[in-house]
């Protein structure tokens, strides 16, 4: 299939899942992984209605930054070293990898520097895999509450990323204990848990049942990357 009919089947798993759950597909925010996406293909898919594109290394969102539309909403989902955080400040709606305390200083520095905010999901690691980065569920709600009093940060809700399995219903689990974690939160001063960051490829229309309203597909759009 197509760049164009895989991203027409995705928005339709997309709408079967909120539906089930009984939730408007609307709410949804579809973020197009470009990943190792040539921009000619990319081009494609935002031809085809997409607004919203995810990259996870700073160098490749940069030259890509650079030649496509200035109206493209810009998500870094990728681990974020604090000495390139200047390099994306300005350019990204929002990021969904803020995971330690020197993050969230370089952040907030670099977005009161440049007159703006940093609006970031904070990432937690639900499963615990020693593999992945992110705070444990523990660990988060003084974290949450600590970053959102630093100046020219805005933590607009969590994400996470769910251990891969064959049989995505194994990882209802996370994104259900996340979805729970952000209930605990809402409410917390200066702390908004407008976005649940959480369904990729393999596990998306799980995460969309479980309320996820960010997911993340790169794969079922574009292919499997070499």
């Amino acid at each position: 299939m197509s760049v164009l009919e895989n991203l027409n089947r995705v928005r339709r798993r997309i709408d079967a899942a909120a539906g089930r759950a009984g939730r408007n597909p609307e709410e949804i925010k579809l973020v197009a992984v470009t990943k190792t996406v040539a921009v000619e293909t990319i081009r494609e898919v935002l031809s085809g209605g997409v607004c919203c594109l995810g990259e996870s290394r700073v160098q490749e969102f940069l030259q890509k930054y650079g030649q496509l539309p200035a109206g493209v909403e810009w998500h870094f989902i990728g681990h974020l070293q604090t000495n390139k955080v200047k390099k994306i400040i300005g350019k990204v709606s929002l990021i969904h990898s803020l995971d330690r305390w020197s993050l969230a200083e370089a952040l907030s520095r670099a977005a009161c520097e440049a007159g703006t905010a940093a609006r970031v999901l904070v990432q937690v690691n639900i499963a615990g895999e020693k593999t992945k980065y992110g705070l444990l569920p523990s660990e988060t709600p003084q974290f949450v509450a600590e970053a959102a009093r630093l100046p020219g940060l805005e933590v607009m809700g969590l994400m996470t990323i769910a251990p891969w399995c064959e049989n995505a219903e194994e990882v209802r689990p996370v994104f259900r204990q996340l979805k729970e974690l952000a209930g605990k939160l809402t409410g917390l001063e200066g702390v908004k848990m407008d976005y649940l960051s959480m369904g990729m490829s393999g596990d998306f229309e799980v995460a969309v049942e479980e309320g996820a309203n960010i997911v993340r597909v790169g794969s079922a759009i574009f292919g499997g990357r070499s």
